[in-house]
């Protein structure tokens, strides 16, 4: 299943970086892309648990879906996400 999550707080090569590394880690995602012009995430996974589990991922790491709270924490949880991806080759 094919699925796209427009996301907040993605500003850079180094935040996408990060969200396809975490993503890619888990075995019920694959085909991730992130488009950081139109702040939008790709992925492919087998169910709608699946997506909800990564709507869950990228709130943690600072990437909430639009729609959903974006507080101070998360910001700088982006942030962090940020710098950590830009230190890393990219996938």
């Amino acid at each position: 299943m094919k699925s796209t999550l427009y996301i907040q707080n993605l500003k850079c090569k180094g935040c996408g970086i990060t969200i396809k590394e975490k993503l890619s880690k888990f075995n019920k995602i694959c085909n991730v892309s992130v488009d950081t012009q139109h702040t939008l995430v790709k992925f492919e996974c087998a169910s709608k648990n699946d997506v909800e589990y990564v709507k869950k991922c990228l709130s943690k790491i600072g990437y909430p879906p639009y729609g959903e709270k974006n507080d101070f924490l998360k910001k700088a949880n982006s942030f962090v996400s940020c710098a950590i991806g830009k230190t890393h080759k990219q996938i």
